[in-house]
C-alpha cells in the first residue's frame, strides 16, 4: 500500500519539478513511510510514497518495463497477482521480481485497459508511456483505494490524497456549495465529488487516459454493478456450501503479504467469520485488534473477549474516552479530508495507530458484508415499507419489533410513532429513491447550514440516470446498489477505511469484497429468508464454527459519542463555530441558521438532542476546520512536520532536457 502523486504538462519552469513532486509525496507519505522514488521528464512527474508488503526488496517504485518505456506509481495490492503471473508467464512473458506491481505493468503492457477486468485487488495507480507520453490511471472496482485529480488551466495533477494539492504551488481551494449539498443531504460524496471546485475523485471501476494534445483527460468505465441476476443456486445447503467456500478462498488470498497479517475483532458477525477463517487458513495464532469504548453504549467488549477466548487470539485494544474523542477529532479530520456527519473514525484513527505501534502493516476486516449480505437495516425497512399496506397493524407491529432493537428510541414504546413515519413513507416520493428516503429527509436538515440550499438531490439523480439497468432492479436492489455506490466507498471505504488506517501506514483489506462473493451474493440473499434475519446465510454458513451467542447477536452498529463529547470538553477549536469573524469566511453558510443552531446544541441536555442535529453539529464542525487546513493552507505546516521525504528517497530518475 502506497501513496501516489504526479502531474502531467505543468505550466512551471522545469527547475522547480523535483521540488515540486517530493513536496507533494512529503504530504502524504504517512501513507507509505518505508521508502519513496520519482520519475520525471519535461512533461510528466509521477511519485510514489511506499509502504513494503510484497517483494520488499525488489519492488522499488516508480517501476519499469525492461526496456524503460513504461513507470508505474502504484498504490494498492492485486491479490490474484500469482494467478494473473502465471498466465502471462504462459504466454512468454518473463518477470525480475516476485511483486505483484511487476504483474499489474506486464498485464497493463500485454492486455492495456482490459487487464482492469482480470484485477481482483484494491488499487489506484499510474502508468506513464515515455514513448507516447500519455498517461493512464485506473482505481479498483469498488473504490477501496482512492484516486484525485485536477485538470485546470491546461495542467493536470493527480494524487492518492488531496492535501498532496498543497504542495502544487499554482494550485488552490476552493469549496463547490453545490457538492456540498449534495454531500450534506447524502452523508457522502458521490464517485466523482470531492467537495471542492476543479477536484474530482476518480469513480470507482473507472480509468482515465491524459494526452499532450491539450492534456485532454479521457475516462471510461470498464465494470459494472448489476444486483439483478437469476439464481444459480437451488438449494439452501449449496448456498451455505458456497457460502463458505467462497469467503475460505477470499481470505486465503489476502493473506498473501511477506508481512504478518493482523484481523480487526469488532465483536460482531463480520470480524468473527474473518477471523475464524484467518486462523484456520494460517494454522496458528492471528493477532487481533478492538476498540472498547468507555461509553458502554456504544461497547462490545465483552463478545470481543467471547470471541478471543474462542479464537484464542494474540489480542491487543484500546478504550475510547468522550475525550479521545474530542483530542484526536482535528487530526482525523485533516486525513479524511472530507466533511463527515459522525465521529466514529476517530476510534479507526487511534486503533490504526496502535496497530503500526505494535509492529502490523497489514490488517483484514469486515467492511462489506452488510452490503453484500443485505445486513443494514435500510433493507429490512425498505422490505417493510414496500409490504406496508399489504398488511395487518399487527403484522406491522411484529415487525417493527424486529428491526432496532439496539436504539432506546426504537423501542416498543415509539411504536405509534414508527407506525406513523412508516405510514408516511409507504409511497415513494423521490422517484427511483424509495429505499433511502428516510435516510435522506434527515440528511436534508444538514442542508440548512447552507444558505442555498436547493437541489440536494440533483446529483444522485444524474449517478442513477447513468445506469441503464437501474430502473429494471427492485427496490432492494436499488437499495444495495445505492449503498455501494455511496455510503461504502464514500464513507466507510474511505474516511473510515483508507484513510484513517492509511494515516498511520497500515493496509486494510477486505474479504467480502471479493467480486466473486458479490456476484454470488447477489442471487442468493433473499431466495432463502425473508430479510428480516439479517445476514442469515453468514449465521447458517458458520454457525457450527462461532459461539452461538455471536451467531443469535443483533446488528450492533459500530458508532461512537457525537456533540455530547464536545460540548462536555469544550475544546479550543470549537471556537471557529463561534466566530463570526472565522464562519463570514464560508460565504456560503447560512450565519442566522447556524447562531440559533449551536445556541441549541450547546444549551440543551444531551437526551434531547435528535440524532439529524448530531449530524448536522459534527458536519459543521468538520467543514470548519477543513477550511483551515485546505483553504488557508494550515494543512501544508501540519504534514510537513512530518519525516522528511529525503530520508526514505531511494529511487530517483530524472529525464529531464534542456534544465537552465
Amino acid at each position: 500500500m502506497c501513496g501516489i502523486a504526479g502531474f502531467y504538462k505543468p505550466f512551471k519552469r522545469i527547475e522547480d519539478y523535483p521540488r515540486t513532486i517530493k513536496t507533494m509525496l512529503s504530504l502524504i507519505q504517512h501513507r507509505g513511510p518505508d521508502e519513496a522514488g520519482y520519475y520525471l521528464d519535461n512533461y510528466c512527474g509521477i511519485g510514489t510514497a511506499r509502504l513494503s508488503i510484497i517483494d520488499i526488496q525488489n519492488a522499488t517504485q516508480p517501476f519499469s518495463d525492461p526496456g524503460k518505456r513504461y513507470w508505474i506509481c502504484y498504490n494498492g495490492e492485486l491479490y490474484n497477482y500469482k494467478e494473473l503471473k502465471n498466465d502471462l508467464q504462459n504466454k512468454g512473458v518473463i518477470f525480475y521480481t516476485n511483486s505483484d506491481t511487476e504483474v499489474l505493468l506486464q498485464a497493463w503492457i500485454y492486455w492495456r485497459e482490459g487487464c482492469l477486468k482480470k484485477f481482483n485487488g484494491a488499487f489506484a495507480f499510474a502508468i506513464y508511456d515515455t514513448q507516447e507520453t500519455t498517461l493512464f490511471l485506473a482505481r479498483d472496482r469498488y473504490g477501496k483505494r482512492p484516486l484525485f485529480y485536477s485538470e485546470n488551466n491546461g495542467e493536470f495533477i493527480f494524487a492518492s490524497e488531496m492535501k498532496a494539492f498543497l504542495g502544487y504551488d499554482s494550485f488552490s481551494f476552493e469549496w463547490d456549495p453545490q457538492q456540498l449539498t449534495s454531500i450534506l443531504a447524502l452523508w457522502t460524496p458521490l464517485p466523482n465529488q470531492s467537495g471542492f471546485k476543479n477536484i474530482k475523485q476518480l469513480p470507482m471501476g473507472e480509468y482515465l487516459v491524459v494526452s499532450k494534445k491539450g492534456v485532454s483527460a479521457t475516462r471510461a468505465s470498464y465494470t459494472e454493478l448489476n444486483f439483478n441476476t437469476t439464481s444459480f443456486v437451488q438449494t439452501q445447503a449449496d448456498a451455505v456450501k458456497q457460502t463458505r467456500a467462497l469467503l475460505s478462498e477470499s481470505v486465503k488470498l489476502r493473506l498473501r503479504s511477506d508481512v504478518e497479517v493482523g484481523v480487526y475483532l469488532s465483536g460482531g458477525l463480520d470480524s468473527a467469520i474473518i477471523t475464524q477463517l484467518t486462523s484456520e487458513i494460517l494454522n496458528q495464532q492471528v493477532h487481533t485488534f478492538s476498540v472498547e469504548f468507555e461509553n458502554k453504549e456504544f461497547d462490545e467488549s465483552c463478545d470481543q473477549q467471547l470471541l478471543v477466548q474462542h479464537l484464542r487470539t494474540k489480542h491487543s485494544s484500546i478504550k475510547i474516552t468522550d475525550r479521545d474523542i474530542v483530542e484526536n477529532f482535528p487530526k482525523a479530520i485533516f486525513h479524511a479530508e472530507v466533511p463527515v456527519f459522525r465521529t466514529a473514525f476517530v476510534p479507526m484513527f487511534l486503533l490504526s495507530q496502535k496497530v503500526r505501534n505494535e509492529g502490523i502493516k497489514v490488517i483484514l476486516s469486515g467492511e462489506g458484508a452488510d452490503e453484500t449480505f443485505l445486513g443494514y437495516d435500510i433493507f429490512k425497512e425498505t422490505l417493510l415499507r414496500i409490504s406496508w399496506n399489504n398488511i395487518s397493524d399487527q403484522e406491522r407491529k411484529n415487525k417493527l419489533e424486529k428491526l432496532y432493537p439496539y436504539l432506546n428510541h426504537f423501542s416498543t414504546t415509539s411504536q405509534s410513532y414508527l407506525m406513523g413515519l412508516y405510514q408516511q413513507f409507504s409511497i415513494e416520493k423521490l422517484p427511483g429513491l424509495f429505499s433511502h428516503e428516510i435516510r435522506f429527509q434527515n440528511g436534508y436538515f444538514s442542508t440548512r447550514l447552507l444558505e442555498n440550499h436547493t437541489h440536494p438531490f440533483k446529483e444522485i439523480y444524474r449517478l442513477i440516470e447513468e445506469e441503464s439497468y437501474y430502473t429494471e432492479l427492485s427496490p432492494v436492489q436499488k437499495a444495495q446498489w445505492m449503498e455501494f455506490k455511496t455510503l461504502l466507498p464514500g464513507y466507510l471505504l474511505s474516511t473510515q477505511g483508507d484513510r484513517m488506517s492509511l494515516a498511520h501506514g497500515v493496509e486494510n483489506r477486505c474479504p467480502f469484497l471479493d467480486p466473486s462473493i458479490i456476484n454470488f451474493s447477489s442471487h442468493v440473499n433473499l431466495k432463502f429468508d425473508d430479510g428480516f434475519n439479517e445476514k442469515y446465510l453468514l449465521k447458517e454458513a458458520f454457525q457450527a464454527r462461532l459461539p452461538k451467542q455471536i451467531i443469535k447477536k443483533s446488528k450492533f452498529p459500530y458508532r461512537a459519542p457525537d456533540s455530547s463529547a464536545f460540548i462536555n470538553y469544550r475544546p479550543d477549536y470549537l471556537d471557529l463555530l463561534f466566530s463570526d469573524t472565522e464562519l463570514k469566511k464560508l460565504e456560503f453558510l447560512d450565519l442566522n441558521f447556524i447562531k440559533q443552531f449551536v445556541q441549541k446544541i450547546f444549551s440543551s441536555p444531551s437526551d434531547q438532542i435528535s440524532t439529524k442535529e448530531n449530524q448536522t453539529f459534527i458536519f459543521l464542525l468538520s467543514l470548519a476546520l477543513l477550511n483551515d487546513y485546505f483553504l488557508k493552507k494550515e494543512g501544508l505546516a501540519v504534514s510537513m512536520n512530518s519525516r522528511d521525504i529525503e530520508s526514505i528517497l531511494v529511487k530517483v530518475i530524472d529525464m529531464r532536457t534542456n534544465i537552465t
